[in-house]
């Protein structure tokens, strides 16, 4: 398929491309000096006071939930309205992952008056997911999350840049914070995923966790700063290579200038979309500012109609996307058995996200509006 404006673009300019080729050239290209120049840059972006990091978003999370202290007998909060990975990392951990709604369709992020209806005796960690780049009330859930004696996770993975409600990015506000680095992310690089967390203990257990509970990693060893290791615990191989830490920090310097980009794109779509008859915009205009714009989410009427807005957008050359609600899927309803998650089911059966990436400039965004004025009057007549 060849689509007039896709859902996200992949600019590679030769700074980055040069930066990997560095490091191809070095003959050094497990977890390394890159690594860490990485990680040190991302501390300095985020604000927090440790970043640690890994192979994936996915391997963030289940290493946050691990450091956390989930086990078998435990319970963790988490937004149905989200990619697989986060109650995965749940389960990964022995946990069970206990589905909360959202608040309305038109700020679809986790609700804390829910959350708080359902924090039980088994209840040890709250997952808030930060969708589309839209900040999550993570200042109220953390003064939750400390009035219980619970862990608040953050998942950032695709709101890197993001500000909260407290002031502070997405991702440094809870105990532990975990970003991606997929290929659609903000800050991409293929694979790839970060820790963030404040607490030092809980940094080093999740260094620890990344590379098989090894006390020393090769790079220590290769500059002669140890000459052995021990294995303190059993951990994993979640370790990130050397050319995609390349890439990620030379890729950082641009993010602060992406993300402004991307939040034009938002008003962008906002002033030529608002006010169209059979669609509704989440969030408001003051949203616009806070976050990172992974996605550019639209509401249709129904399933139906978004269904058929979809078809008729992909006709047009437009690509989208949509995301069902985890609790839907095959493998957790047999998990969980019927839910009653009312809001998560409207929003993830209205939705879709159309194309956003820091490059769509006025003639793509005119291009896309013009497709989804033809596409809803399309659906309008479907229905008549």
């Amino acid at each position: 398929m060849t689509w007039r404006v896709p859902l996200s673009d992949l600019p590679m300019p030769e700074e980055d491309v040069a930066a990997v080729v560095e490091c191809l050239e070095s003959g050094w290209l497990t977890m390394g000096p890159r690594t860490q120049a990485f990680e040190r840059a991302l501390e300095e972006y985020t604000g927090a006071r440790n970043v640690v990091v890994v192979s994936s978003g996915t391997a963030a999370l289940h290493l946050a939930c691990l450091a956390a202290g989930l086990g078998p007998d435990d319970e963790a909060i988490v937004p149905s309205f989200t990619f697989v990975a986060t109650p995965n990392a749940i389960r990964y951990a022995g946990a069970t992952p206990v589905f909360c709604d959202v608040g309305s369709p038109l700020e679809p992020q986790l609700d804390p008056d829910d959350v708080a209806h359902r924090i039980g005796p088994r209840t040890k960690a709250v997952l808030a997911v930060h969708f589309w780049g839209y900040p999550a009330a993570v200042g109220r859930l953390r003064q939750l999350c400390d009035e219980h004696g619970l862990v608040l996770i953050e998942d950032a993975a695709e709101a890197i840049g993001a500000l909260t409600d407290s002031g502070r990015m997405a991702g440094t506000v809870g105990q532990l914070g975990c970003l991606s680095f997929f290929s659609k992310k903000q800050l991409c690089v293929g694979e790839g995923g970060a820790v963030l967390t404040d607490d030092d203990a809980l940094a080093e257990r999740v260094r620890s966790l990344r590379s098989h509970g090894m006390t020393t990693v090769t790079w220590d060893r290769h500059r002669g700063h140890a000459e052995t290791y021990d294995i303190i615990e059993p951990g994993f191989n979640f370790r990130i290579d050397e050319p995609r830490a390349a890439l990620g920090h030379s890729r950082l310097g641009r993010l602060a200038d992406d993300i402004d980009a991307r939040r034009e794109v938002a008003r962008g779509y906002r002033a030529r979309l608002e006010g169209m008859a059979g669609l509704e915009l989440p969030f408001d205009d003051g949203a616009v500012d806070a976050s990172s714009h992974f996605a550019f989410p639209v509401l249709l009427e129904d399933r139906a109609a978004r269904d058929a807005f979809r078809e008729e957008l992909q006709a047009l050359g437009i690509q989208t996307t949509w995301y069902p609600a985890v609790h839907e899927f095959t493998d957790y309803r047999q998990l969980t058995g019927q839910l009653d998650l009312p809001i998560t089911e409207a929003v993830a059966g209205r939705h879709c996200a159309l194309p956003m990436a820091a490059g769509l400039g006025p003639d793509e965004l005119d291009i896309v509006a013009e497709a989804v004025e033809q596409a809803l009057a399309a659906v309008g007549r479907r229905a008549a």
